[in-house]
């Protein structure tokens, strides 16, 4: 965790390691060095939401991101989950990353003050099946 406050300013110390305690911190090294790291929650209780993906300025561009998102995504489809969610704002090249990772704009934020927060979903779709399937739907 002390590698992780030297970069992690989105949240406090404290809400960290409430979130590494919940298993919602996936970390990625190279040997014992920090290279970046995918940080989630629950939107409405029940939909894994990627709230911060950050890889350290020298391992850009070589895949390490799309290795986070992947490894979370087979997570979330191991445990069930249909969907998942993220956002990043308008003015952030994230958003190409993640439309490049099947991701779909599903919405946007507006906030005074702020670029517009766009929301993005990607699908499961053999477990969105599965799931109606069990409700009756």
């Amino acid at each position: 965790m002390a590698q992780l406050l030297l970069y992690e300013h989105g949240i406090s110390r404290e809400e960290l390691g409430n979130s590494i305690k919940a298993g919602r911190v996936l970390v990625l090294l190279e040997g014992d060095t920090l290279v970046g790291w995918l940080r989630y929650n629950l939107f409405w209780d029940n939909t894994p939401f990627l709230n911060m993906l950050y890889v350290l300025e020298p391992y850009r561009g070589k895949g390490y991101g799309t290795m986070l998102v992947g490894h979370w995504e087979a997570e979330m489809a191991a445990g069930g989950y249909g969907r998942v969610l993220t956002s990043t704002l308008s003015n952030e090249l994230a958003q190409h990353f993640y439309r490049k990772h099947g991701y779909e704009d599903c919405g946007a934020l507006k906030l005074p003050k702020e670029p517009l927060e766009i929301l993005f979903r990607k699908d499961f779709p053999a477990i969105m099946n599965k799931r109606q399937d069990r409700v009756g739907v």
